[in-house]
C-alpha cells in the first residue's frame, strides 16, 4: 500500500475510535487526529503527482 492510502486508513480508524470513546475530550482529539491524517495524505498525494509531472516534462 502507498503512504497516502495508509494515512487515510489510519484516519478512518481514528474516527471509529472517536465514535466509540465516551470521553468527549478524547473523542475530539481523535477527530482532530483523523483530520490531520487526511490532510497529510493529501499533501503526500499532491507531492507525488507534482514529482511525477516534473519527471515527464524533463524526459
Amino acid at each position: 500500500m502507498g503512504v497516502a492510502k495508509d494515512l487515510k486508513k489510519q484516519a478512518e480508524t481514528a474516527e471509529r475510535a472517536a465514535i466509540r470513546t465516551a470521553d468527549e475530550f478524547a473523542a475530539n482529539q481523535m477527530k482532530t487526529l483523523a483530520e490531520a491524517l487526511r490532510a497529510q495524505a493529501e499533501v503526500v498525494k499532491r507531492n507525488k503527482k507534482k514529482k511525477k509531472d516534473e519527471l515527464h516534462r524533463k524526459g
